[in-house]
């Protein structure tokens, strides 16, 4: 079960950092310097790290049989800037434990 927490914890550093790089460092890229092209990979990248953040978040529910209102807030947190890094402070740590 901790292994779960482990992967878990390190796949949402990577996926909210690689959200952040992609609203701080290639859309202005792209939409002011018109070089679209590391959006394309960094965007790439980081669906493929969001869909391993979603599948681990469905697997850590089951493992540690979290409430819907945990599952809830872990997923949520992908999609908001700084929100896998809270996630992680905030139930994933709690999880390990």
């Amino acid at each position: 079960m901790n292994n779960i927490v482990k992967r878990l914890r390190a796949i949402a550093f990577v996926e909210g950092t690689s959200l952040l790089a992609l609203l701080f460092i290639t859309m202005p890229l792209k939409y002011l310097m018109d070089m679209p092209q590391p959006n394309y990979v960094l965007g790439m990248i980081h669906g493929v790290l969001f869909i391993v953040y979603v599948a681990l978040v469905i697997q850590a529910k089951y493992a540690f049989n979290w409430n819907l209102k945990t599952t809830f807030l872990a997923l949520a947190a992908s999609v908001i800037p700084f929100g896998t890094f809270w996630a992680d402070k905030k139930i994933f740590k709690l999880a390990a434990t």
